[in-house]
Order: C-alpha cells, then sequence, then structure tokens
C-alpha cells in the first residue's frame, strides 16, 4: 500500500494585502476608521439629514436661545408668499434650501373664525397674541390681490400664481392641526441666536473634513514632486529645492498659515490652499529620503540600462515604492490641517460666518463656559479632539501595518 504524504502549500501573498490583513486585525484601527467613515457619511449627506436643512444650517430664533439638550417647542409652520422653488438634489446636498415655512414657536393656540390665534412661545410665559389668516397660513397667497372673501363659511383667494382657490373653514383648520402645528426637538439644544446646535455640527464636520482632504492633495502634489525630483537628481536640484524646504521649515506653521490667509483674503476655499501650502515640506522631506535610497536598487539601474526615460523611472517605477510612507505622513497632515483649520476660525481669519465650523463655533460660545452652557464650546471641541485622534491612531496603525520588516509569513 502506498501512502501519499499530504503537501502542504504556503498561501503566497502580495504586501498589499498582508499590509491590509494586518491593519484588519488592529481594533484600534478598525475603529478609526469606522468613526472616520462616519463622519465622511454625515459630511456627503448634509443637508439631507440635518434637522435644519437651510443654507449654513442658519435658521434663527431668537426667543428660543441657548436652550439645554432636549428641548422641545410647538411651532406654526406659516407658508411663505413666495413661489415654491425647486432645488435640484446636488445642489441641495451641497448648499441647502430655503424653507417654504416660517417657523413660530408658540406657547398655545385657537381657532377664531377665518383665522388661527397664537400664543408666541416666551420664556416670562408672557402672553404674545398675533392673528394669521387660515388660507395665509397653508397657502402662498398673492401679493398683488391679497383679499380673502368669506362666503356660506368658505374663503375664496387667490395663490402666488392667481389660482382661485375655495376652501371651507372647517377643512383649513383640520389642515392646520394635522400639517402645520408641529413640535420640533432640539437634540444637542440651541445657541444663542437660536440655531440648532446639532445642525450646526454636523455642516460643521463637513467644514473641517474638506479642508483636510484638499489641503492635503495639495500637499501631496507639491511634495512628492519637489521631493521626488530633489532626491533622484541630486546636485544642483537637490541644493535648490532643500534650501526653499529649509526655509519654509524654519517659519513656524501657524504664522505662515496666517501669512499666506492676510496676503489670499479670509474664506472658504483661502483656507484650503493656506493650509496646503504649508504642509508639503513635511512630505517633500520624506519623499526626498526615500527616493534617494530606492534610486540606487537593482531594478532602477536596470531602468536605465534599458533606456527608459528619468520621469519613467521616478513616476512608475520609484514612486509606487514611496507611497506607503507617504500615506502614513498624509494621516498625520489630515489631523494637523484639521487642528489649523479650527485654530483659525477661532482666530476669526479662517472661514466666516455664517458658514459653521467647529472653530468657529468655539469662538462664539467660549464666554458660556464659566456658566451652566459650557456644552456650547465643549461639544464643537471634543469633536475635533474625537476627529485628529482617529486620525492619528490610524497613521500609527499604518506605520505598523506597512512596515514590511515586521510582516510575518506563516507557513
Amino acid at each position: 500500500m502506498l501512502f501519499y504524504k499530504r503537501k502542504k502549500y504556503i498561501k503566497s501573498a502580495s504586501l498589499n494585502r498582508l499590509a491590509w490583513q494586518r491593519l484588519m486585525k488592529d481594533k484600534v484601527a478598525v475603529f478609526s476608521m469606522i468613526f472616520i467613515c462616519i463622519i465622511f457619511l454625515i459630511s456627503i449627506l448634509g443637508y439631507l439629514i440635518t434637522p435644519d436643512n437651510t443654507p449654513f444650517a442658519n435658521e434663527q430664533h431668537l426667543e428660543l436661545c441657548t436652550k439645554k439638550p432636549g428641548f422641545s417647542v410647538k411651532v406654526l409652520k406659516i407658508k411663505k408668499n413666495e413661489k415654491p422653488v425647486n432645488t435640484p438634489l446636488f445642489k441641495y446636498l451641497l448648499f441647502g434650501k430655503k424653507n417654504d415655512y416660517n417657523f413660530i414657536p408658540i406657547n398655545d393656540y385657537y381657532f377664531e373664525g377665518n383665522e388661527i390665534v397664537i400664543n408666541k412661545y416666551s420664556e416670562q410665559n408672557d402672553t404674545i397674541i398675533k392673528k394669521y389668516s387660515l388660507a395665509d397660513v397653508i397657502f402662498p397667497i398673492s401679493k398683488i390681490d391679497n383679499s380673502i372673501i368669506i362666503e356660506n363659511n368658505n374663503l375664496i383667494f387667490k395663490d402666488i400664481n392667481n389660482k382661485l382657490i375655495k376652501c371651507s373653514v372647517k377643512e383649513l383648520r383640520h389642515r392646520i392641526e394635522r400639517e402645520n402645528i408641529k413640535k420640533k426637538r432640539y437634540v444637542l439644544g440651541t445657541d444663542r441666536f437660536g440655531r440648532d446646535v446639532l445642525s450646526q455640527l454636523m455642516i460643521g464636520a463637513r467644514v473641517s473634513l474638506s479642508v483636510g482632504f484638499i489641503s492635503v492633495i495639495i500637499s501631496l502634489i507639491i511634495g512628492i514632486l519637489l521631493g521626488a525630483l530633489a532626491g533622484f537628481f541630486k546636485g544642483w536640484v537637490d541644493n535648490l529645492i532643500m534650501w526653499v524646504i529649509n526655509v519654509v521649515w524654519s517659519i513656524p506653521t501657524l504664522l505662515l498659515v496666517i501669512a499666506i490667509t492676510f496676503a489670499l483674503g479670509k474664506g472658504f476655499w483661502q483656507v484650503f490652499i493656506a493650509v496646503g501650502l504649508t504642509m508639503w515640506v513635511e512630505v517633500a522631506r520624506i519623499v526626498r529620503g526615500q527616493v534617494l535610497s530606492i534610486r540606487e536598487k537593482e531594478y532602477i539601474e536596470a531602468g536605465r540600462a534599458l533606456g527608459f526615460k528619468n520621469f519613467r523611472i521616478i513616476f512608475r517605477h520609484i514612486l509606487p515604492n514611496v507611497l506607503g510612507a507617504v500615506i502614513v505622513v498624509s494621516a498625520a497632515n489630515f489631523a494637523s490641517a484639521i487642528l489649523l483649520e479650527a485654530g483659525l476660525s477661532f482666530l476669526g481669519i479662517g472661514v466666516q460666518p455664517p458658514m459653521p465650523s467647529w472653530g468657529s463655533m468655539i469662538k462664539e460660545n467660549y464666554g458660556f463656559i464659566i456658566l451652566d452652557y459650557a456644552y456650547l464650546a465643549i461639544l464643537p471641541g471634543i469633536c475635533i479632539m474625537l476627529l485628529v485622534l482617529a486620525f492619528m491612531l490610524l497613521g500609527n496603525s499604518l506605520r505598523d501595518a506597512l512596515d514590511v520588516k515586521t510582516v510575518n509569513v506563516k507557513n
């Protein structure tokens, strides 16, 4: 009888796959990626999921200022006397849309003939009575002919499109109670302008991630290009680029960002450019060091012997082997960009109102820290801390996963 020994085969895998497997085994990295993905998802969906979907989440109710988390109030929705505008989905995602209604917080209401009488919300329980026509609450009334005729318990009027509408008072009352009287809840309360804090935080996340993402791209384009040229060509090219790197490196980052911001002006896009132009130095230094090492390898000499052009050797054979280190430093730069943007917005030279930003939210509310509303400044600070921590932990895990010296292949 012949016995055949079962042969054991060693499963081979690429270094990228092995690095990914190691990364997935790191629970800290997995939790960091999940948290970052959640923030990205919130930023992408934006106004689709925010309680306040007006542009910049800037709907203000001064009578509802500094309300505690979980606060709820009845509101009356009154149709604006304007033609409704259809906002495309993509534009809605990016910029939100104007409300078709005016929201009036109320304590109580009752009907009186063809009108609704409301007692407007007041902290001191003051009686502030307002009356609105039932038709004006539900329909956009024509500004030219805004007369409302009462006939046999029916209201006859023209809407904004000059269309004649006839409705019974009873029907209008039922419709108002069903559609226009709502209970509005503020999960994280309101700020000093009566804006929804949760909506401000969600839209502010978009600013922080956008600044980080675009700034890192700018820094990668400049840093990889200059670092690769310096490391590959050496000589006077290396000396010139290193001189520029050392000059920029010698200037404190925050001061350089402030100087660039003053030169470009305050605003959303200016922050992207200002932060990106200060973060390329570290990328260039790392890429230069990696290229200096790789350019002496045998396969690079073989490429030269085969007559490959220098730029083909750089972009096809050297840079792919540098990406591991670049990815790690990009994660750290992403965190730095978020901190820089928050710092600039706090100083008032970053993102400008009414656009919400975590840094500007801290600036607007830091005076409440010694009062009973410290959470208004603490909440955006916690968001900044958690997002920066997630990127830093992910960068450390990526460094360990991409280190080929520590990759153990088990048979």
